[in-house]
């Protein structure tokens, strides 16, 4: 219990940091240190994965860093992915699972390593779709406003159709391809789209939670110091993301995506 809560506080640490939710960190734990079979380790993570949501989101609300109003729109592409994947979760085999996982994160790896012109600007004028929903925004950055634009929208919304498919299938909060999306296709400004990510990634994995809650995959003995752990540890990551440089951030979303992919691809190689 004290390994788990433990795991879940660093996972909340640093899914609220990257706005990748902290199942990267409690899938392997659970089911590499652990041995959990990996649709109970999914299970878990769906339920670890709300907790950073709810732990770290309220605080990029109010600085302007999480776009609601985005995170909303994406957010019905997200759900549709999740509900998709949740009911072929048990159809899928494990090792597959683990091979899609690692080269997940080993590509997220590699694509965070590479800074971008936008890290703190954001576009520079709105395409014709983010206009009509009005989806530019500002955010506060040393006691000042700025403005972004945003591109991209109807690529992005694809993707997360695709996001919230791994988000129920690998228990990782699908803010991978969520912070990916708004980084590289919409061009947001890096820490707007960890904190619209973090916004998102609980209503993504509370769409398929319930499906493994409901078929006996969520152990409360395991989930309850998770959920713990992670509730502390989003509240601290949220804390450190709004004064961390972006460059900082970057490095441990790239380090950090880059020891998870090894672990993963090794498993689904039978290593």
């Amino acid at each position: 219990m004290l390994v788990v809560l433990a795991g879940g506080m660093f996972a909340g640490i640093i899914g609220s940091l990257t706005g990748l939710g902290g199942g990267l960190v409690i899938v392997p734990l659970l089911a590499l240190v652990l041995h959990l079979p990996l649709t109970q380790a999914v299970g878990v993570s769906l339920f670890g994965v709300i907790a950073t949501s709810t732990g770290a989101a309220p605080r990029f609300v109010g600085t302007g860093y999480s776009n609601v109003r985005l995170g909303l729109i994406l957010q019905v592409a997200a759900s549709s992915g999740a509900l998709l994947g949740a009911l072929i979760s048990h159809w899928v085999p494990s090792r597959a699972l683990f091979l899609v996982f690692g080269l997940v994160m080993l590509y997220s790896a590699v694509m965070s390593f590479l800074p971008t012109a936008h890290d703190s600007a954001g576009a520079t004028e709105d395409s014709p779709l983010a206009a009509r929903f009005r989806l530019a925004s500002r955010y506060k950055k040393e006691g000042e406003w700025v403005e972004y634009r945003v591109v991209g929208v109807a690529p992005a919304f694809g993707i997360m159709v695709g996001a919230g498919l791994l988000s129920a299938l690998l228990g990782i909060g699908s803010g991978v391809f969520k912070v990916l999306a708004m980084d590289r296709l919409m061009r947001l400004p890096f820490k707007v789209s960890t904190a619209t990510s973090n916004f998102m990634i609980g209503m993504t994995a509370a769409t398929s939670a319930g499906y493994y809650l409901s078929h006996g995959d969520v152990s409360p003995g395991v989930a309850g110091p998770v959920i713990v752990g992670v509730l502390a540890g989003a509240h601290i990551g949220g804390h450190w993301m709004t004064v961390l440089p972006v460059k900082t951030l970057r490095r441990v979303f790239a380090v950090v995506l880059s020891f998870v992919a090894l672990d993963m691809l090794l498993k689904g190689f039978g290593i």
